[in-house]
């Protein structure tokens, strides 16, 4: 209980952290919202317009740095994030729910199938070091993952979309599907999402294969495991309950970080397929400089790590006693 005691808190301190930054790193940039939309409209429409436009965005420089800071600390637990000046006069809240489906169906899958694929490769490998399983896929998967992901991603496209025509080259569905929810819809949306999936699990499952695979192999040299193998416990026992459950552990938190980011999207894989996520949304806000729109995302990324983490470390001290008592 102290264990998770301690990691609350830890979880509490580290997001009022992140919710300072996030409200003063806009504030260093010079200019700010108000720049932004007087700069945008500038000459277009009148000033009684912009003035009334800044209300509704919640901008307001009458008040004190401190009382902005407590309205944004409100403002943020009631889950009101304001207007998006680059999606107006949507809220920013709208604007994340159209793209946040889209992240977590298709980085969100993709991530935890490389997981599973590279932890399982490297499992096997390791078990079999030095047969072909060990000396083909981790090499080639390990190569594969130095590649950029734009890279993999532009050459997916020119292969088997433009050559041979077996996968369209961009968007997450068919414009002349309508969005509603129907076999038809979600089986064109799977077959928009597999060339950019295919994409992420091949340019990261080689860093997945590579960390277990060495796990293992430090593992397997334990004396528990010595131990096992003198008892006459079955080679499949010996490999999935006492060495890959002890050898997966420094994984969990790897993995928990990359749930986390899957919120923010593969930024370059959504772009180069023009897939409608939170990666193409944050690049949007940044070149509208749409603040609120920022300022969510990063919030949103940061929470999601943040949860993510501490799943993995109450699973790690599931998992290992050891660890509660370090706590």
């Amino acid at each position: 209980m102290r264990y998770l005691i301690r990691r609350l808190e830890f979880f509490l301190v580290t997001l009022w952290a992140a919710l300072t930054l996030n409200f003063i790193l806009p504030r260093l940039l010079p200019g700010g919202p108000e720049v932004a939309l007087r700069t945008r409209f500038h000459g277009r429409i009148s000033s009684a317009t912009i003035k009334s436009l800044e209300v509704a965005l919640g901008i307001n420089n009458h008040d004190s740095l401190l009382q902005q800071y407590l309205a944004y600390l409100g403002n943020t637990l009631h889950g009101d994030f304001g207007v998006s000046l680059g999606f107006y006069p949507q809220h920013v809240s709208q604007v994340i729910m159209l793209a946040l489906p889209w992240t977590l169906g298709l980085v969100g899958t993709a991530t935890i199938i490389a997981f599973a694929l590279g932890t399982l490769i490297g499992i096997m490998g390791a078990w079999r070091r030095g047969g072909i399983l060990d000396s083909v896929l981790p090499p080639v998967f390990v190569v594969m993952s130095a590649f950029p992901y734009f890279w993999v991603g532009l050459l997916c496209i020119l292969i088997f979309a433009v050559s041979l025509g077996w996968f369209p080259q961009a968007f997450g569905s068919s414009s002349e599907l309508s969005s509603e929810f129907s076999w038809a819809y979600i089986s064109d949306v799977l077959y928009h999402s597999i060339l950019p999936a295919f994409t992420i699990v091949l340019t990261s499952i080689g860093g997945w294969i590579l960390t277990m695979r060495n796990n293992m192999i430090t593992t397997l040299a334990e004396d528990y495991i010595k131990m096992a193998r003198a008892k006459g416990l079955s080679p499949a026992r010996i490999m999935l309950q006492y060495a890959a459950r002890n050898a997966i552990l420094p994984n969990l938190v790897g993995f928990a970080m990359s749930l986390g980011f899957v919120i923010s999207g593969a930024l370059l894989v959504e772009i180069v397929f023009n897939y409608p996520g939170l990666g193409t949304f944050l690049l949007q806000a940044v070149n509208n400089q749409d603040f609120s729109l920022m300022q969510t995302l990063f919030l949103l990324i940061t929470v999601a790590v943040l949860v993510a983490v501490m799943a993995a470390d109450f699973l790690t001290a599931w998992l290992d006693p050891r660890t509660r008592e370090r706590g």
